[in-house]
This record gives structure tokens, sequence and C-alpha cells, in this order.
């Protein structure tokens, strides 16, 4: 029986304000909500979840590094630094280790500015705009992702 599959899920700023910061938006769980969502979906699913939230670039970026032979996959909702990290888009470049963008929000029915993702790129995917639904099809979404690396 092969090791259960380790997950990372990263959250940047003001994530920490959510269930109050514009719930017309982001909707009225907390992160400790949406922690919660999928932490269960991976454990029902046989992985293992680690999630943080931090509001600095540079502590983003030292999670991606540190994430390289201990986790397999990362889920991030890099927040603002979405729209502006180039270092993030090049921690998760320079690791390798498979990556989910995710937005509560539909990043590309908001304002100009928010449209563009420096992140994306080196993400193997996105998903936005399902609120938190989002974090648990995340969880799924990388578990098959990886299942289906397993099998190449």
């Amino acid at each position: 029986m092969s090791a259960p599959k380790k997950l990372l899920f990263l959250s940047g700023p003001n994530l920490q304000l959510l269930g109050t910061r514009d719930p017309a938006q982001y909707g009225t769980e907390t992160l400790a909500d949406l922690y919660v969502r999928a932490k269960a979906r991976a454990s029902a699913r046989g992985a293992e979840l680690d999630a943080r939230q931090t509001n600095h670039e540079g502590v983003l970026v030292d999670w991606i590094g540190e994430a390289l032979g201990r986790f397999d996959g990362i889920l991030i909702n890099p927040g603002a630094y979405t729209h502006t990290s180039i270092a993030i888009h090049d921690a998760i470049a320079g690791v390798g280790v498979p990556t989910i963008e995710v937005h509560l929000s539909n990043i590309h029915a908001r304002e100009a500015f928010r449209r563009h993702s420096m992140v994306a790129p080196a993400c193997v995917g996105s998903i936005v705009g399902l609120r938190g639904n989002g974090y648990p099809l995340a969880v799924d979404a990388m578990l098959d992702h990886l299942g289906a690396l397993a099998k190449r």
C-alpha cells in the first residue's frame, strides 16, 4: 500500500477576513470553514492536507520552496498576489510540485486589474468563481491529477 498523498493548501493576504469581508463577493464561510471542508475531502480520499495562511508574499514563497520533497501537490489561493507576484509564479515553476490556483470569486468577471493572473501559467489548472465549493473541488482535481501522473 502506498503512502497517502500529501497536499499543501496555501492562502494569501486578507483571506483571514473571510466570513466578514465582502460576503456578497466571497460568501460567508470563514477560512477555517473552508479548510475544514478541504481537509474532510482529502481525508475521505485517503490524503493528508496541511493548510496555512499568511499576509506576507515572502512567507508564501518560502512555503512553496519547502514543499519540494515534502508534498505531492500544492493548492494556492494567492489572494491579491495573484495579479502581481512574479515571485510566487517563479517559486511554483521552480519547485515543480504540481499546483492548482483557487479563487472564491470569478476573477475574470471582476475589475480589469483582477482579470490577469501572474500565477496561473505556472499551475496545472485554476478553479475560480465557485466560492467555498472550489476548495474541496481543488482537492479532488489535484488528487485526480496526481493519480493520472502515477499511471503514466
